[in-house]
């Protein structure tokens, strides 16, 4: 069992750190010129669409970490020798091409933030405020609707990572709360 949450984890780590990437961007205060608003400021009923804070700053920074790490971990797993994803029921990594996996787990963790951001926005929600478990799952959920169609993996895995991410990233926030980067604890 501790092997298949493992597996889950590693399958799901270039989303992790490109999920932390944004609020590292704007830290550094790299890709300067995409500091830009998503929803250029627009609003729906006197309620901005998305919010200033999302932006394609993050959006690119994202897409960035999660197309070029998902072959790394590809290759770490065949360095390595590794066959788990083959036993769990994970699509095998020698089938698909890593920079297309890592460039769509970046559309589904993309597409899940700003749609739970929208989703906040219309419950009236500041950005920041609490919005548990979404504000921790938003990624899985929108990696569930851009891959699952595709990979078809196991709902097994979806509903393990879900509960695994809740909690990694209630770790990390706090973490990147305490070094400055992120401005809400959860």
């Amino acid at each position: 069992m501790l092997y298949y949450l493992l597996s889950c984890i590693y399958f799901f780590g270039p989303a992790y750190l490109a999920n932390a990437s944004p609020p590292l961007a704007y830290k550094i205060n790299i890709f300067k010129g995409l500091a830009k608003p998503v929803d250029r400021g627009m609003k729906l009923n006197d309620i901005p669409v998305l919010g200033d804070h999302k932006t394609w700053r993050g959006i690119v920074s994202e897409i960035i970490i999660c197309t070029l790490l998902m072959p790394a971990f590809i290759w770490i797993h065949s360095f390595l020798g590794l066959n788990h994803y083959e036993t769990i029921g994970f699509y095998a990594y020698n089938q698909i091409n890593g920079f297309l996996l890592g460039f769509l787990l970046s559309i589904g963790i993309i597409f899940g933030d700003l749609a739970f951001a929208f989703i906040k926005r219309r419950l009236k929600l500041k950005p920041g405020a609490k919005f548990v478990p979404f504000d921790q799952t938003n990624y899985v959920i929108g990696s569930f609707v851009v891959l699952q169609p595709l990979l078809h993996l196991d709902l097994k895995f979806w509903l393990w990572l879900l509960a695994l991410t809740f909690f990694i990233h209630l770790v990390f926030n706090r973490i990147g709360y305490n070094l400055g980067l992120h401005n809400a604890k959860w």
